[in-house]
């Protein structure tokens, strides 16, 4: 449900607050929007709170628009942004000035944001790269747009500030990551000059988060709930088990690795292709569908 926001003027008029209750029980987010003392805010708290500031009038746009279609990787930092709305903006919010379209809109309860396709196209526009490509496979994989409908509302802006960086974006954006780390290694495996993996591969009842069907090796981000979580790590556990009598190969990467040693997790990726006949001067005839979705493939 979030944190409950309070319009103070509302809240004093109905007799919900007096002014005492307001000024020692909570505190200010932004004017005349308040919450109690020590309730933490999420990146959709503070968007709705941007929202209520606004006298109900703005959409929310950006991350904010991206927190609220449910987009899992949105910081409780990161920038509050609304759209259509004339006024000045208060400290800590981002006013755009852009036009969107009306079927670029949509209504979640009393709230109007941005589509995903119009949100992953201004995210996508916006960023630095990297960044751009973490935030818009997020949104594709949280709300099942496509990167083709981004695409299409690109081509009603061509000549759009950062419409390049958004194309580029584009070209690499996946719908099936799964977190930030599993973007970031598909993106360092493409970079190294391997090719592309597929995303979420299904194995039977298993599935591997970034796969070569054809070679039968996979490639896989071991978070730190991987070994915190103990179901998870029995889950894990039977889950490799599972893949490996299926003759499936997989490259386990963790954060260390990540951080410290890329070049080490392309040539353990590269050994284990090799092992299964990939020849870097052959066309890998798995690549992805044009729409990223997951893809099935049968066990051996």
């Amino acid at each position: 449900m979030g944190a409950k926001l309070i319009v103070a003027t509302e809240a004093l008029a109905s007799g919900e607050l007096t002014r005492r209750d307001l000024s020692r029980v909570y505190v200010k987010v932004y004017r005349n929007v308040y919450v109690r003392n020590g309730v933490p805010l999420s990146a959709v708290d503070r968007a709705r709170a941007a929202w209520l500031w606004s006298g109900r009038e703005a959409v929310l746009v950006g991350h904010s628009a991206a927190a609220l279609l449910g987009s899992k990787w949105v910081s409780d930092d990161a920038p509050v942004e609304i759209g259509r709305f004339r006024h000045p903006a208060a400290r800590g919010i981002l006013v755009h000035s852009g036009i969107i379209r009306d079927d670029e809109l949509r209504h979640i309860g009393p709230i109007t944001c941005t589509t995903p396709a119009r949100t992953a196209y201004d995210l996508g526009r916006r960023l630095p790269h990297d960044a751009s490509i973490i935030h818009v496979d997020a949104l594709l994989n949280a709300t099942g747009c496509t990167v083709d409908e981004v695409g299409e509302i690109a081509a009603r802006y061509t000549g759009a500030r950062g419409i390049r960086r958004l194309r580029s974006a584009l070209a690499l954006a996946d719908a099936g990551a799964e977190s930030p780390p599993e973007t970031r290694l598909r993106l360092l495996l493409v970079r190294s000059g391997l090719p592309r993996p597929v995303t979420q591969v299904k194995v039977g009842r298993r599935r591997v988060d970034i796969g070569y069907p054809e070679f039968m090796v996979g490639v896989e981000y071991d978070g730190e709930q991987h070994w915190t979580d103990p179901d998870r790590y029995a889950e894990d556990i039977e889950r490799l088990e599972y893949l490996a009598a299926q003759g499936w190969i997989i490259v386990r990467v963790s954060a260390r690795q990540s951080r410290y040693d890329p070049d080490g997790i392309v040539e353990r990726v590269l050994r284990a292709l090799r092992s299964r006949g990939y020849d870097a001067e052959r066309t890998l005839v798995c690549a992805p569908t044009r729409d990223l979705r997951t893809r099935t493939v049968r066990s051996a």
